[in-house]
């Protein structure tokens, strides 16, 4: 059960890539527990940085972890992009 009332997401409202969201909010998307949440955080899973002693989460982890397939098309529309932009420097002349 959740203790903090002041913090609300519905099912309804989108997680914005580039938003930041803090350890509550994300338990409360995730719908996991706090000691998860901790777990998520010490091993890595979902990233996320320190910000004035607090942990503060990118909305884009939030769907990555939510989304791993998500994850896997950016991975790979990245290396694509990244093979036209190396195949068009090895065409400058030296």
């Amino acid at each position: 059960m959740y203790t903090d009332d002041s913090i609300f997401f519905s099912m309804t409202e989108e997680i914005k890539e580039h938003g930041v969201y803090t350890t509550a909010e994300a338990r409360k998307i995730l719908k996991v527990s706090d000691s998860t949440m901790k777990r998520l955080l010490k091993k890595g899973i979902l990233r996320a940085n320190k910000v004035g002693g607090h942990y503060r989460i990118l909305g884009k982890e939030l769907l990555r972890v939510i989304s791993p397939e998500l994850e896997k098309k950016s991975v790979d529309r990245y290396l694509k992009t990244k093979k036209k932009v190396v195949d068009v420097i090895n065409k400058w002349p030296d």
